[in-house]
C-alpha cells in the first residue's frame, strides 16, 4: 500500500446560499491541491447544508445540488474529492456522498441509517439505503454507480460510514467494510454540538479504528448553519486504537483544512492533538460562534439587550463581548468586520471594547421595585465591556396600564389578589420599548430566558421572552450561575463582580416582599436534578422521587412537593415553550419543542401520576 496524503475540510454552510457554499468548497479544494493532497473528504450534505429542512422534499432542490456537483468536477483534476448532497431516485431522497476524481463522478454512496432522535428528523426527508444494494443514477448523461460500494486510491481501499451509520452498534456498515478489507473508513458527519459530546466522538473513532481494523477519519460540519443547531467542525483521525489527530473546534473561519500522510511516516511525529475543553469553555466558544453566524447570516447590524444586572442578561452581554474578542482573534479585525457587514462604518483599528460598543446596545429598564444593586451591576458591567448603556423607568407605562384595568374592573389591584398580573405587566411593559430600540438599530433583540425558567414557565410571555434569538434557553440556571463565576475568574471579566454578588431575583414584587427566584420556585440544583430525570431521561414522578430521595438531603414531603410543583408547572406552560424565540442547542437535551422535546399543549397534567407519588411510603 502506497502512502496517501489525506485531508478533511470542515465548512460553514448556509441553506440556499449556493454560491457561498460552493466557494467554501472550491477554496478548500484549491488549498488541498496546493498541499498535494490525494484524497479530500468534506462533511455530510456539504453542498446544501444539513439544515435545509423541507427543502429536501422538493424536486428542484436535490436537482440543483447535482448541478453544483457538476460545477465542481473541473476542479477535481489530480485529486479525489468526497462531497455530501441529497439525491432523488424513484421519488425517494437519499443522503449521499459523491466521490469525484479527475473530472468524473466515481459513484454515490447513500446513508444507511438515519438520525431520528433529539434534534434530528432525518426520516422526514430521507430514505435509508439497504446494505449491499446497488443501482445507478443518470448524471450528466452517464450512468453512475449508486449504492453500497467501496473505492480504491493508490492501492488503499476506502469506504464510508455517514454520521449516524457509525452509531448503530453491530448493525453499522463498518463491519461489512471490515469484511471487504478496507484500509480506511471515512465518516463525513453533520453531528450537532453539545457540551461533552466531543469526548464521546473520540471514543467512537478510536474504538472503531481498532474494532474495524481500519484507519478511521471523521469530518464534521462547522458553525451555526441555519439558526438553531451548531456544528463544531471537528476532525478526528485514529488508527489501531490510538487517536492521532484532533483539531481545534468552533472556528470562526469559513472552512478549515486538516491534512497529513497515511500511513503516518514512522520517522515523523504524529499530528498534534488539541486538549479537550471544559464545559464552560465549550459553552463560551459555541455560543460566541453561534451569535457571530446568526448576526452575519441575518445581515443585522448588532444586538440589543435589556440588561437587568442579573445573571441571565449579564451572561448574554459577556457572550457578545466574547464573540467580538474570539472573532477578532481568529479572523483579524478587518475580516471580522467584513464578515458582519460593518467594515464601512467601524474603524478596523478600533479596540475589542470599542467594537463591542458598536455591536451591543443595552438598557436598564427600572421600576420602583428595582434596586440600586441591580442598576449598579448592569451599569458597571456594560461599561466594563464597552457596551452602550441606556437607562429609563417604566413606572409611567405600568401605571397607565394598571389605571385602565382598574377602571375596567371597578376596583384597585392588590398584591394579595393580583400578584401574577402585577408582576407580568412590568415585564411586558419593558418589551415594546426595547423592541423599538432594536428596530431602529436594525439589530437582533436578545431574549434572556434560560432552560430552568422554560421548564416551569417562570417567564413572562411577550415580556422577558421577547426576542429574535434566545442564546441561553438551552442551559440550566445553575449552570449559568457557576459559569458567571468562571467567566469572572478565568476569562477576566471583572465587571461580573457585582453580578456574582447578587441573589437571583425578578424584582417584580415590592421590595419589602424580598422576592427571590428560588423561593418562588425551588433551589436551582433541585430543579435541575428533577428536570434531568423528567425531561432528559423521561421518568415518571414516582421514579424521580425514588431516585432522588437517597441523593438529595431533603425531607420526603418537601421533595415530593418540589417534584409535584415541577410537573404541574411544566404541564401548564407548554404553550409558552411553543412561543419562545429560536434557541441554540447546547447541552445533552433542551426543552424547545421545535428541536428536541415535544409535549402536548393541553394535557391531564400528570394528576394520576402525582397521586401515585404522593401515596408512596416515605
Amino acid at each position: 500500500m502506497s502512502s496517501l496524503h489525506l485531508a478533511g475540510a470542515t465548512v460553514n454552510q448556509t441553506p440556499l446560499d449556493w454560491e457561498g457554499n460552493f466557494n467554501h468548497i472550491l477554496q478548500a479544494i484549491q488549498k488541498a491541491k496546493d498541499q498535494s493532497v490525494d484524497l479530500l473528504c468534506f462533511p455530510e450534505l456539504s453542498i446544501t447544508g444539513y439544515g435545509s429542512e423541507d427543502l429536501f422534499l422538493s424536486y428542484w432542490y436535490p436537482k440543483k445540488a447535482l448541478a453544483y456537483l457538476k460545477k465542481a468536477l473541473p476542479f477535481t483534476k489530480g485529486i479525489t474529492v468526497c462531497l455530501g448532497l441529497p439525491c432523488r431516485i424513484n421519488q425517494k431522497v437519499y443522503n449521499c456522498m459523491a466521490v469525484l476524481e479527475n473530472g468524473k463522478v466515481l459513484g454515490f454512496v447513500p446513508k444507511q441509517f438515519l438520525a431520528i432522535d433529539g434534534v434530528h428528523y432525518e426520516c422526514r426527508w430521507f430514505t435509508p439505503w439497504k446494505a449491499g444494494l446497488m443501482t445507478s443514477l443518470d448524471f450528466d448523461g452517464a450512468s453512475v454507480p449508486f449504492g453500497d460500494m467501496i473505492f480504491e486510491k493508490k492501492g488503499l481501499r476506502y469506504g464510508f460510514e455517514i454520521c449516524e451509520d457509525a452509531w448503530r452498534g453491530d448493525a453499522r456498515p463498518g463491519y461489512r467494510l471490515k469484511d471487504r478489507k478496507v484500509n480506511l473508513i471515512l465518516n463525513p458527519s453533520a453531528s450537532h454540538f453539545a457540551m461533552g459530546k466531543s469526548h464521546q466522538r473520540e471514543i467512537l473513532v478510536t474504538e472503531s479504528s481498532e474494532a474495524l481494523e481500519a484507519a478511521y477519519f471523521y469530518v464534521n460540519l462547522l458553525g451555526n448553519e441555519s439558526g438553531r443547531m451548531i456544528f463544531d467542525g471537528e476532525v478526528l483521525f485514529a488508527d489501531k486504537g490510538e487517536l492521532l489527530y484532533k483539531n481545534p473546534l468552533l472556528s470562526f473561519k469559513d472552512y478549515q483544512l486538516i491534512s497529513f500522510k497515511y500511513p503516518l511516516p514512522k520517522t515523523l511525529e504524529t499530528p498534534e492533538k488539541t486538549a479537550t475543553e471544559s464545559k464552560n469553555e465549550e459553552f463560551t466558544a459555541a455560543v460566541s460562534l453561534a451569535l457571530f453566524d446568526y448576526l452575519r447570516k441575518s445581515r443585522s447590524k448588532g444586538f440589543v439587550l435589556s440588561l437587568s444586572g442579573g445573571a441571565d442578561s449579564s451572561t448574554i452581554a459577556i457572550l457578545v463581548a466574547e464573540m467580538v474578542r474570539r472573532g477578532i482573534l481568529c479572523l483579524g479585525t478587518p475580516l471580522f468586520l467584513e464578515k458582519i457587514h460593518r467594515s464601512s462604518d467601524i474603524d478596523p483599528k478600533s479596540s475589542v471594547k470599542d467594537i463591542t460598543g458598536k455591536l451591543l446596545t443595552t438598557a436598564y429598564q427600572g421600576t420602583k421595585n428595582s434596586s440600586a444593586d441591580t442598576f449598579n451591576s448592569a451599569k458597571s458591567l456594560a461599561e466594563s465591556i464597552g457596551a452602550v448603556f441606556n437607562q429609563w423607568s417604566i413606572d409611567e407605562e405600568v401605571a397607565s396600564y394598571t389605571r385602565k384595568i382598574e377602571a375596567a374592573l371597578g376596583r384597585k389591584l392588590e398584591w394579595e389578589k393580583d400578584d401574577i398580573a402585577l408582576q407580568n405587566i412590568q415585564a411586558r411593559a419593558r418589551s415594546p420599548i426595547i423592541w423599538m430600540l432594536a428596530n431602529i438599530n436594525n439589530s437582533l433583540l436578545l431574549s434572556t430566558s434560560n432552560r430552568s425558567e422554560g421548564d416551569v414557565g417562570y417567564t413572562t410571555m411577550d415580556g422577558d421572552t421577547s426576542g429574535s434569538i434566545s442564546p441561553i434557553a438551552a442551559v440550566s440556571k445553575d449552570f449559568i450561575l457557576q459559569w458567571l463565576r468562571w467567566a469572572e475568574s478565568t476569562l477576566g471579566y471583572e465587571g461580573l463582580k457585582e453580578v456574582n454578588a447578587l441573589q437571583p431575583t425578578a424584582e417584580l414584587r415590592p421590595k419589602e416582599r424580598k422576592q427571590t427566584d428560588e423561593e418562588d420556585l425551588m433551589p436551582y440544583p433541585v430543579l435541575t436534578a428533577i428536570e434531568q430525570l423528567a425531561i432528559k431521561d423521561k421518568r415518571s414522578p414516582i421514579d424521580i422521587y425514588l431516585n432522588l430521595k437517597e441523593e438529595l438531603s431533603l425531607e420526603p414531603s418537601i421533595l415530593k412537593s418540589y417534584i409535584a410543583k415541577f410537573f404541574r408547572l411544566w404541564s401548564r406552560n407548554q404553550w409558552k415553550r411553543e412561543r419562545l424565540a429560536p434557541s441554540f442547542h447546547l447541552d445533552e437535551f433542551n426543552v424547545d419543542p421545535k428541536t428536541w422535546y415535544r409535549f402536548p399543549i393541553l394535557s391531564g397534567g400528570y394528576q394520576e401520576e402525582l397521586k401515585e407519588m404522593e401515596n408512596t411510603e416515605e
